[in-house]
């Protein structure tokens, strides 16, 4: 078993159901008394959600630069930015190691189209609606056609994920402000899907809660994780 660096605390709620996952698939698939072969680079949240709302992007690269070295320095044979988020630097942190990246959009899109979903809703931080670094790459690199909510979604679907999920605050309100949203898009548009495209989101909302299939991003980077793990 390949020993996997992640790169979490973005926020530290996502990284523990990410441990959680990865354990959890393993001992699924080995049985005993198996778990998963892990270190862990677990950042100060605030230093990163201050460079994100500054806009100081290369500030936040330089961060998961050196915190992907360190954990190769460590022993780590393949790497998760355990975020969406903070996919927009994955160039810069793949080019600072010489061990793979796992990259949580391709991991999403290789399982959506064995679904044949290819129209999703995208709910996620407004950086990840808003910027081209992940809609463009499940557009460009995948055939996707993401649909993201409107100003006013969006930035409902942002505030709820800082102000309360990074918190670890899950209130029924939000749910069904979530689910109302996704009603809202699905009237404007022919979507065939939903994805979670924040970490957290899984903390609030899922698969039971829609009739359309529902793409939870962090149990999908933790499959595609182990598969390579298992490899």
């Amino acid at each position: 078993m390949k020993t996997l660096g992640l790169i979490g605390g973005m926020s530290w709620e996502s990284t523990a159901i990410y441990y959680h996952h990865l354990n959890e698939i393993v001992r699924e698939r080995l049985g005993g008394l198996h778990s998963a072969k892990l270190l862990l680079w677990s950042f100060d949240f605030a230093e990163i959600a201050d460079r994100q709302h500054e806009g100081d992007w290369q500030g936040a690269a330089a961060l998961l630069a050196d915190a992907a070295r360190r954990l190769e320095d460590g022993g780590a044979e393949g790497l998760l930015i355990c975020t969406n988020t903070m996919h927009r630097m994955a160039d810069e942190v793949q080019a600072a190691v010489s061990v793979p990246l796992i990259h949580i959009a391709d991991a999403t899109a290789g399982v959506m189209k064995r679904a044949g979903a290819s129209k999703p809703a995208l709910l996620a931080t407004g950086f990840t609606m808003e910027q081209d670094f992940y809609k463009g790459r499940l557009a460009k690199k995948h055939g996707m056609a993401p649909v993201v909510p409107d100003a006013e979604g969006r930035a409902m679907v942002h505030r709820v994920i800082y102000d309360e999920l990074c918190k670890g605050i899950v209130t029924g309100e939000s749910k069904d402000a979530y689910i109302a949203e996704v009603a809202k898009i699905r009237r404007a548009n022919d979507i065939d899907s939903v994805i979670m495209g924040c970490t957290e989101i899984t903390m609030l909302v899922g698969q039971d809660d829609f009739d359309i299939p529902v793409f939870d991003t962090t149990r999908i980077h933790a499959e595609a994780a182990v598969d390579f793990a298992l490899n």
